[in-house]
């Protein structure tokens, strides 16, 4: 199994998306194809803002649902940890 990345990107219209994949290049990819999530379609472009390293994909998803359930502020203040 190839590594796995759970990512934040920041849309057009300033919201937050929290995501998962194998692939961060080709997922970005898509996102901005309009191809990604339905979230993301309507609030393009989007721009890669942070994302996390994980050996499997279970943990990846794991740490997706977690950065879920945090406020707008505390995911700020860790997308501002990655700069």
């Amino acid at each position: 199994m190839s590594e796995a990345y759970t990512y934040i990107l920041r849309c057009a219209d300033g919201s937050l998306y929290t995501g998962w994949t194998t692939d961060l290049d080709r997922r970005l990819t898509a996102h901005n194809a309009g191809t990604g999530a339905k979230y993301t379609r309507g609030r393009l472009p989007v721009t890669l803002v942070y994302h996390e390293t994980f050996a499997t994909k279970e943990e990846a998803m794991a740490r997706e649902w977690a950065i879920k359930q945090l406020s707008r502020a505390e995911k700020l203040a860790l997308i501002k940890t990655a700069t």
